[in-house]
């Protein structure tokens, strides 16, 4: 998980009055409404952000705006602004790519893509503009800037305001006449925009041969026309300050500064020099650092910002701020000149306050400030408390910065510190340096307890399990199963007692590995002990992902009643303890999970119902594997009314968006296509899918491909009705007999009850009614005490006449007489909604492309139309579905059947 995004650097900095109107600069700025890319380069203090802000305020369209710094270096965070950006200036555009981004395992390039997609067909224009790019240009960032300047939509215009061009291919822009360009030379005040800004807004008085010597002594640089202002004002000798005036820029800088900081109360100057340690500052935290007394923080930054001292507000509250770049470097270099041996002690004072707030996300400002002291054995304890929380809030991503930050023979003595490390590691899917860290771990918990360095004596006895429940996880990432169970087993005996979440994650692992050896009974109760556990622990969004592993073991068992009741039991959970707006992240699988319940019992009213308010919440109440089981879940529901390209439309969709985790793929996405496709009768499309993935009726059966085998027996009973063959028929009985012996030895009920159907009607269509019925009858027992339904539905005019023997048997079994009434066609199934004004035929051809990877411009060639046609129809469309961007638009397009493929022209 991504750091949490700070706000503020969302917003668009307010448009300053006292700024000087600059008309010569209108030309550029207008071409920059319509460019691609616009690049406003030059060094510091040249008024880049002054002058965007001023021109954005009465833009009249979107602004996406990012304030960046070095932590954005990193492409996750980067690309969670931009994301963010984007998404409040067009909402909804950058949900679904920021959900992707998230899962840490797409290419940067297929997350741009989407939010370029849905970009390309909105009815409007947006900039985005990327503040102080310099400070987060690097190798990390460049694939992805290459990637979204190579296809920026129309309506998208990129600005980029940096002290250093970036490296992208300028030169192949300027060719195009894609690029506008505002460097120093445009921004540089020249002698009218000098005197409008030394007399006219700060009312200096300075004679017109005055002006124009500071303006050429100042090549027009803004900051230092700002400082030299501060500099000016109260004294009686302007013109000879004037004259005194000269040099290169850095001895400007310098020499302004001086005199900046001399004119000023020594209160006031002390205080901008101690909290020059600050990347951000608030009253309380100033006065920590400051020593000063309580709410002399507050007087002395509103007293900075009244007498525009270089404090840029970071919120409209004013209770943050930061100092103004350049202002802060000067700043610090003075701090340094002039007080070096203070410098730890402030830097230890703010360490102090943000420890002591008691914030998790105060945590890394702490240690930065820890380690800028030199205090780096503080900074380890406090990474080393930090550590559970930041893994719990899934952000893997801090901790891990932290081990290149602090000295290996600082964490070689600390083995709570160093498995904690590990742990960032394993979550981050960085499995290559893990095993020589267990290694030294193991290690040191062999020295005397004398020797190590522990914050947190109840972590140091939770060491040795963490160390076995981590190889555990080696070993399942290798493949080797009865190692993982059994170093599992060991981690759980060795953990002590309380430490609910190594055992948590113990269990887990075993059950995984005991999921994809075929012991369903053990894994599903092995994962209800990671629940309580993880419950125990507070991990509460975890033990919803592990309720649905739950559920959907209880289903394969055949515990229809219990899989419902451990979903809406996580639900309930989250409820009880989601804070703040919205719903838990994972909310939207439990619906689509209980839809899969429904589904079984032939509730497709209900199906439909949670679908639509699993869609209603969102991406982000979704996990990142919930994309696809939507969309296959909706696909059962198509099917099940007989819409057969709809639900096929939806599994190649789901394939498409397919995220896989550590679970096994014990219900593949193809072979419930293939089941589709027997049901529609393309019994010739589902016999080549089973060529395809290599099945035969004499494969040596294995749990992981069950679910693949009992669709290939479907396939053959299907062939058998079209061709009479009979070999085809006893491939098939032979194949059923096998499964029912492997799915009965492993207690999954619910493949039995299938299997018992399937047989029922393999024996039929053999002539042997006895057998048939006995079959029939052994998967009602199963099957009516939890409500399962669809199971004998699906073979329809197959089974219907063993049904009406087994009715005949059981006159009283109101279950039965239901499922002999029941059609196994679309009558029974509830009417879809109507929308009020229908999709026109054009806009149903632009709407199914809005569901493929198409941007705005192919979708124009594909259909043979303008852009503009297309922003049109897509504008309706959004309009007549209730949507607002692409993504919305497919679901629900999806919910009221409009996506199946249309018929050939």
């Amino acid at each position: 998980m991504a750091d949490a995004l700070v706000e503020t650097k969302l917003l668009l900095p307010r448009a300053r009055r006292d700024t000087v109107p600059r008309p010569r600069l209108d030309g550029l700025l207008d071409r920059a409404r319509t460019a691609p890319v616009t690049l406003v380069s030059a060094p510091a203090g040249f008024g880049k952000t002054t002058l965007l802000a001023a021109w954005l305020a009465d833009a009249g369209q979107p602004v996406a705006w990012v304030s960046l710094d070095e932590r954005d270096r990193r492409p996750e965070s980067f690309w969670a602004y931009v994301l963010a950006a984007l998404d409040r200036a067009v909402p909804g555009c950058g949900t679904a790519a920021s959900t992707l981004l998230s899962t840490g395992q797409a290419p940067i390039e297929s997350v741009l893509a989407g939010v370029v997609n849905e970009l390309s067909v909105h009815d409007g224009e947006v900039v985005l503009v990327l503040d102080d790019l310099h400070l987060a240009d690097g190798p990390g960032i460049r694939a992805g800037l290459d990637f979204l300047v190579d296809h920026l939509p129309p309506q998208l215009h990129l600005v980029l305001s940096t002290r250093a061009d970036p490296a992208l291919p300028l030169s192949r822009l300027r060719a195009r006449g894609d690029l506008v360009e505002v460097r120093a030379a445009d921004l540089r005040f020249d002698d009218e925009e000098a005197a409008a800004y030394l007399n006219d807004l700060n009312e200096l008085g300075l004679p017109p041969d005055a002006v124009a010597a500071l303006e050429s002594r100042t090549e027009g640089w803004v900051a230092a026309l700002q400082l030299a202002v501060l500099s000016l004002q109260g004294r009686a000798d302007a013109a000879g300050f004037i004259d005194r005036f000269a040099g290169d820029d850095r001895f400007v800088v310098d020499y302004l500064v001086d005199e900046v900081l001399d004119r000023q109360p020594d209160d006031v100057r002390r205080f901008l020099l101690d909290t020059a340690v600050l990347d951000r500052l608030t009253a309380p935290l100033c006065e920590a650092v400051h020593a000063g007394p309580a709410g002399s923080g507050r007087v002395m930054l509103d007293l900075l910002d009244r007498q525009n001292l270089f404090l840029v507000p970071l919120d409209d509250h004013r209770r943050w701020y930061r100092y103004h770049h350049l202002f802060a470097d000067v700043l610090r270099v003075h701090l340094l000149q002039e007080r070096p041996g203070d410098v730890p002690e402030l830097h230890r004072r703010a360490c102090r306050w943000f420890a002591g707030t008691g914030e998790t996300r105060d945590a890394p400002d702490a240690v930065r400030h820890a380690l800028a002291a030199g205090d780096v054995d503080d900074a380890a304890r406090l990474v080393e408390l930090a550590l559970r929380p930041l893994l719990r809030d899934r952000r893997e991503a801090v901790v891990r910065r932290w081990i290149d930050d602090l000295p290996v023979d600082v964490v070689g003595d600390r083995p709570v510190l160093a498995i904690g490390f590990v742990g960032a590691l394993m979550s981050s899917n960085d499995f290559g340096d893990v095993e020589r860290r267990l290694d030294e771990v193991e290690a040191m918990m062999g020295r005397p307890a004398s020797e190590l360095v522990v914050a947190d004596d109840g972590e140091l006895a939770s060491v040795p399990a963490r160390i076995e429940m981590y190889r555990a996880a080696l070993a399942l990432v290798g493949g080797d199963p009865a190692d993982t169970i059994a170093r599992a087993g060991r981690a759980v005996a060795a953990s002590p007692p309380g430490d609910d979440l190594t055992t948590a994650a113990a269990a887990a692992l075993a059950g995984l590995a005991r999921w994809a050896s075929g012991d369903v009974v053990a894994a599903r109760d092995a994962y209800v002990a990671s629940a309580a556990g993880l419950t125990r622990a507070g991990h509460v969004a975890d033990v919803l992902g592990c309720s649905l592993t739950i559920a959907d073991l209880e289903l394969t068992l055949g515990r229809l009643r219990d899989g419902q009741r451990t979903l809406e039991e996580a639900l309930a959970l989250a409820e009880r303890h989601h804070a703040g707006p919205g719903v838990m992240r994972g909310t939207a699988d439990m619906l689509v999970a209980l839809s899969r319940v429904a589904w079984h019992r032939d509730d497709l009213a209900t199906a439909a119902d949670l679908l639509r308010r699993a869609d209603d919440l969102g991406e982000s109440a979704g996990l990142p594997q919930n994309a696809y089981r939507w969309r296959v879940a909706m696909a059962r529901l198509r099917a099940a009314e007989r819409d057969w390209p709809a639900a096929l439309e939806l599994l190649d969709d789901a394939e498409r968006v397919y995220l896989g985790d550590f679970s096994p793929e014990v219900h593949p996405i193809h072979a419930t296509r293939a089941r589709v496709l027997v049901a529609s009768g393309d019994v010739v499309g589902a016999l080549a899918w089973a060529r395809e993935h290599a099945l035969g009726p004499d494969d040596e059966l294995d749990y992981l491909r069950e679910y693949e085998h009992v669709t290939l027996a479907k396939v053959l009973l299907a062939e058998h009705r079209g061709t009479g063959a009979p070999g085809t028929l006893r491939a098939a009985t032979a194949l059923l007999d096998r499964l029912l012996a492997s799915a009965e030895a492993g207690a999954r009920g619910g493949t039995v009850i299938e299997v018992e159907v399937l047989r029922a009607v393999a024996h039929r269509a053999a002539g042997d009614p006895r057998t048939a019925l006995a079959a029939l009858e052994h998967a009602v027992d199963l099957a009516e005490p939890q409500g399962w339904v669809r199971f004998l539905l699906d073979p329809g005019p197959d089974l219907a006449e063993v049904l009406d023997e087994l009715a005949a048997r059981r006159p009283a079994s109101a279950y039965v007489r239901a499922l002999v009434r029941t059609p196994a066609g679309p009558e029974h199934v509830p009417p879809r909604e109507v929308l009020v004004d229908p999709l026109s035929d054009r806009e149903l051809d632009v709407l199914r492309l809005l569901g493929s990877d198409l941007d705005g411009p192919a979708i124009a060639r594909q259909m043979v139309v303008s852009l503009n046609t297309v922003r049109t129809h897509t504008k309706h469309i959004y309009t007549k579905l209730g949507v607002n961007n692409r993504r919305a638009a497919i679901s629900r397009g999806h919910q009221l059947g409009l996506l199946a493929r249309s018929p050939q022209r």
